[in-house]
Protein backbone atom coordinates (compact mmCIF):
# COMPACT_ATOMS: atom_id res chain seq x y z
CA UNK A 1 0.00 0.00 0.00
CA UNK A 2 2.76 2.33 0.37
CA UNK A 3 3.52 2.23 -2.75
CA UNK A 4 -0.28 3.28 -3.43
CA UNK A 5 -0.21 6.11 -1.36
CA UNK A 6 2.54 7.70 -2.57
CA UNK A 7 1.06 7.89 -5.72
CA UNK A 8 -1.81 9.84 -4.55
CA UNK A 9 0.11 12.17 -2.11
CA UNK A 10 2.24 13.16 -5.21
CA UNK A 11 -0.88 13.56 -7.33
CA UNK A 12 -2.80 15.64 -5.24
CA UNK A 13 0.38 17.68 -4.47
CA UNK A 14 1.17 18.49 -8.24
CA UNK A 15 -2.53 18.55 -9.26
CA UNK A 16 -3.18 21.48 -6.69
CA UNK A 17 0.26 23.10 -7.43
CA UNK A 18 -1.06 23.12 -10.89
CA UNK A 19 -4.25 24.62 -10.13
CA UNK A 20 -3.11 27.49 -8.25
CA UNK A 21 -0.31 27.95 -11.37
CA UNK A 22 -3.35 27.84 -13.38
CA UNK A 23 -5.77 30.01 -11.96
CA UNK A 24 -3.36 32.78 -10.17
CA UNK A 25 -0.38 33.00 -12.81
CA UNK A 26 -1.95 34.38 -15.73
CA UNK A 27 -1.23 37.99 -14.88
CA UNK A 28 2.94 36.68 -14.48
CA UNK A 29 5.20 37.50 -17.31
CA UNK A 30 8.15 35.08 -17.61
CA UNK A 31 10.53 35.07 -20.56
CA UNK A 32 10.23 31.27 -21.36
CA UNK A 33 6.97 29.72 -20.41
CA UNK A 34 3.83 30.92 -19.55
CA UNK A 35 2.70 30.02 -15.94
CA UNK A 36 -1.48 29.24 -16.80
CA UNK A 37 -0.26 26.50 -19.30
CA UNK A 38 2.54 25.36 -17.05
CA UNK A 39 -0.64 25.10 -14.47
CA UNK A 40 -2.21 23.08 -17.08
CA UNK A 41 -0.34 20.48 -17.90
CA UNK A 42 0.74 20.42 -14.57
CA UNK A 43 -2.76 19.52 -13.21
CA UNK A 44 -3.29 17.08 -16.01
CA UNK A 45 -0.02 15.35 -14.45
CA UNK A 46 -1.69 15.69 -11.47
CA UNK A 47 -4.90 13.95 -12.19
CA UNK A 48 -3.33 10.93 -14.02
CA UNK A 49 -0.99 10.46 -11.14
CA UNK A 50 -3.95 10.49 -8.69
CA UNK A 51 -6.50 8.28 -11.31
CA UNK A 52 -2.76 5.69 -11.18
CA UNK A 53 -2.99 5.75 -7.20
CA UNK A 54 -6.31 5.04 -6.82
CA UNK A 55 -6.13 2.48 -9.36
CA UNK A 56 -2.99 1.11 -7.43
CA UNK A 57 -5.02 1.32 -3.92
CA UNK A 58 -8.22 -0.62 -5.40
CA UNK A 59 -5.90 -2.70 -6.66
CA UNK A 60 -3.87 -4.16 -3.72
CA UNK A 61 -0.72 -5.24 -2.81
CA UNK A 62 1.61 -7.19 -5.37
CA UNK A 63 1.57 -10.89 -5.04
CA UNK A 64 5.07 -12.57 -4.41
CA UNK A 65 6.24 -14.24 -7.53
Amino acid sequence: MRRASRSLLAGAVTLVAGLGLWLFGGGVDLPWVEPAKVGVVMTCAGGVELLLGLHRAARGPARPR
